[in-house]
């Protein structure tokens, strides 16, 4: 059976702008928008990415982030400013009523005139470290937190581009793959991350090529990938 519909919150866009580490740029600071947002397949029209070479792109096209997971980051963490409102993450979706576990990678889904397919979970970066970290009470693991929690939220493909807007429901059309859950995906790659039959299983799967590559390198190596430099980043001094 299919999830019921959910009702879309939050719609939020955000400008690339220099951040914090010399010679990057981010649009994580995502705001929140009143008027119908298009959509094509590159995401929201008028949303933007600070590198492009990780973020964006037709298999990274909006990113879905549940509000349910800010209360809980509340208690880990602190109440801080940045947890106020949706936008924390840099999520374009914001919603309450479903999260890792409950939704499957190839769901595929109606939000107004747009379909969306669940493509991958987001692979936290070292813009989260310093996001959180701008206040007096500095998070400056947070990205490893959220890899590490399994609260990361998730990417969609666009099928079909059209408009949406807040206070429409994100309806579910399909789900091919009932067996590959979201937090099924996550044990894999950051708890389980060699186990074989899992693997092989996941190739099955329309994987993005990156995570595609990222499954044939473990099966391949039998060793698990570096993700310092994605969670680490960059030193601060550089």
């Amino acid at each position: 059976m299919l999830p019921g519909p959910i009702r879309i919150d939050a719609v939020l866009t955000g400008r690339a702008v220099d951040y914090t580490r010399p010679g990057s740029r981010s649009a994580i600071d995502k705001r929140p928008i009143a008027d119908a947002a298009r959509v094509d397949i590159n995401g929201i029209v008028g949303d933007e990415q600070g590198d492009l070479r990780v973020h964006g792109g037709p298999d990274k096209a909006i990113h879905h982030y549940p509000f349910d997971h800010y209360a809980v980051w509340q208690t880990d963490i602190g109440d801080r400013p940045v947890l106020a409102q949706p936008g924390a993450f840099g999520e374009n979706l914001s919603t309450t009523g479903v999260a890792e576990a409950d939704i499957c990678v190839g769901d595929r889904l109606r939000a107004g005139s747009v379909v969306l397919e669940v493509s991958q979970l987001r692979q936290p970066c070292w813009k989260l470290n310093d996001r959180f970290s701008m206040d007096d009470n500095p998070v400056r693991d947070m990205a490893r937190r959220v890899q590490l929690t399994g609260r990361t939220g998730w990417y969609y493909r666009v099928l079909e581009g059209g408009t949406l807007c807040v206070g429409d429901t994100l309806e579910w059309v399909a789900r091919p793959w009932p067996q590959w859950p979201l937090a099924r995906v996550l044990d894999v790659l950051y708890r389980n991350m060699l186990d074989r039959a899992a693997l092989t299983d996941m190739l099955a799967l329309p994987l993005t090529p990156s995570w595609r590559k990222l499954v044939e390198g473990r099966l391949a190596r039998g060793e698990v990938e570096s993700w310092t430099k994605r969670i680490d980043g960059p030193a601060l001094s550089d």
